[in-house]
């Protein structure tokens, strides 16, 4: 808790519990930030705000109302630059570790967190909040600066040294890490996505290299060598760069990738030394994000043999091609898998294991880049012996029109339409087999469902262990 002057010198001495921009969400002793969004303008909620408990506004237009107002140019600029000083500034306090790229970022991140340990390290990104004994949900991949702060100064207070943050291109794209200096960023890879947003990949991959011009010149970069768009990164790049991948003039380059159903061994080359290193991740791209993960922390002057022995710490990432083992000797696959290159990847893997059949249950999500849905719904059918297409966060889309979208471009007929997710969670496990894989697709561990305007709680997990309990 602040107090106003303490914030705005030359103010009332009023004391200021929080921040906040929703006027519905405001409580007694709160300090309102009139920000202007997309489709609306806060300073048409101030009553509101002030009827709730606001003590305190900041605005840029003038207003009449009952409690002190103070005026800045740009209250959207502004509020990024109060909640630092609201939090004590916590991003100079943190080595700030940046995580970008179009699949990869969640795994990368947790990785990192892992290997440094949660009582040193916090996260944040789709899984949500997390460092020592503490796991919060939270709403976005990278959160907005109202939010942002806060966590990183629960982080800070924690006693932690560093904070692993996802940094995706659209959170550049509305200026949320504007305010943010990166000690070290990590491109994972560069395929095409969030193009309703971005419109071209050129201004895609722009989104991207911002975290790479936000990089402390005396931080480092960490890209994937391999990726088609690493020179396009590179250039980005005011910092020291590191490379990781297959290409043996990488700065930590492997090879020999052996897959296994629950393991994954490797050759990695460092230095001018050999290794052979097992990782408890499956899947040649988990390769490359512990090699992503691992190059971070040689980076920090760790060595070798150090990082090395924090490998068997490490855990798979929630959602991400997290294997569940029934008692009936099959497999399910719980993933996050949105894309085509993140779908291509996943069967890929499970193609390289062996295994019966594979029924896949999948979507796509409403409102967002209508043109992947042929392709990703026909790798899909081209993959699978049985496909139950349903929901995915329809949000205002009807979804019988996503599905038709998903099936346009196959002649396959290998599919069933079932709406409702836990009904078709539910069929796919009831005609599991042995040796089958169960894969469920698009929504990983989110805690909600997108329908209209609402998120509804929604868990695929738990969806999975009704229908296991009834099968």
């Amino acid at each position: 808790m602040k107090k106003l002057n303490e914030l705005y010198p030359g103010s009332p001495e009023i004391p200021i519990k929080r921040i906040s921009m929703n006027s519905k969400e405001v409580e007694p002793g709160d300090l309102f930030v009139c920000t202007k969004g997309v489709t609306a303008d806060r300073h048409d909620f101030v009553e509101q705000a002030i009827e709730h408990g606001a003590v305190a506004i900041v605005a840029s237009r003038k207003l009449n109302v009952s409690v002190p107002v103070i005026y800045v140019e740009d209250t959207n600029q502004e509020l990024g630059k109060l909640m630092a000083r609201f939090c004590d500034h916590p991003e100079q306090s943190l080595l700030l570790i940046g995580i970008t790229g179009t699949n990869g970022k969640t795994t990368v991140a947790q990785l990192i967190q892992d290997l440094l340990g949660r009582n040193d390290c916090g996260y944040i990104g789709t899984n949500g909040l997390i460092y020592g004994e503490h796991e919060e949900a939270i709403r976005n991949t990278t959160p907005d600066v109202d939010r942002m702060f806060p966590y990183l100064k629960q982080i800070k207070d924690a006693g932690c040294t560093y904070a692993s943050i996802e940094t995706s291109s659209e959170a550049f794209y509305r200026h949320r890490l504007d305010l943010f200096s990166f000690t070290r960023s990590i491109l994972t890879n560069i395929t095409e996505d969030h193009l309703n947003i971005h419109k071209t990949l050129d201004n895609y991959i722009a989104c991207k290299c911002q975290l790479f011009e936000q990089t402390k010149k005396d931080g480092i970069a960490i890209l994937n060598l391999d990726d088609p768009h690493y020179e396009m990164v590179r250039s980005c790049c005011h910092s020291q760069v590191l490379t990781y991948g297959t290409n043996p003039d990488a700065t930590f380059s492997f090879d020999q990738i052996k897959n296994d159903l629950d393991h994954t061994t490797f050759h990695v080359h460092y230095q001018g030394k050999d290794y052979v290193l097992t990782s408890p991740l499956v899947g040649t791209f988990n390769v490359y994000n512990l090699a992503a993960a691992l190059l971070t922390l040689l980076s920090f002057n760790m060595s070798m043999e150090e990082v090395i022995s924090r490998i068997p710490h490490i855990h798979p990432p929630k959602g991400r091609l997290e294997m569940i083992t029934a008692p009936a000797g099959y497999h399910i696959i719980l993933d996050y898998a949105h894309t085509v290159d993140a779908l291509q990847k996943l069967y890929d893997f499970v193609l390289s294991i062996p295994h019966h059949r594979i029924i896949t249950v999948t979507g796509s999500a409403g409102g967002r880049e209508k043109e992947k849905r042929p392709q990703m719904g026909r790798l899909v059918l081209d993959h699978s012996d049985h496909v139950i297409f349903t929901m995915d966060d329809p949000r205002e889309e009807d979804v019988n029109q996503i599905i038709d979208d998903l099936v346009s471009a196959s002649t396959k007929t290998n599919f069933e339409r079932i709406i409702d997710r836990p009904e078709a969670i539910q069929k796919a496990i009831s005609m599991a087999t042995k040796d089958d894989i169960v894969m469920i697709v698009g929504k990983g561990r989110d805690p909600y469902m997108a329908i209209g305007k609402e998120y509804l709680p929604y868990s695929d997990d738990e969806e999975i262990k009704k229908a296991l309990a009834k099968y």
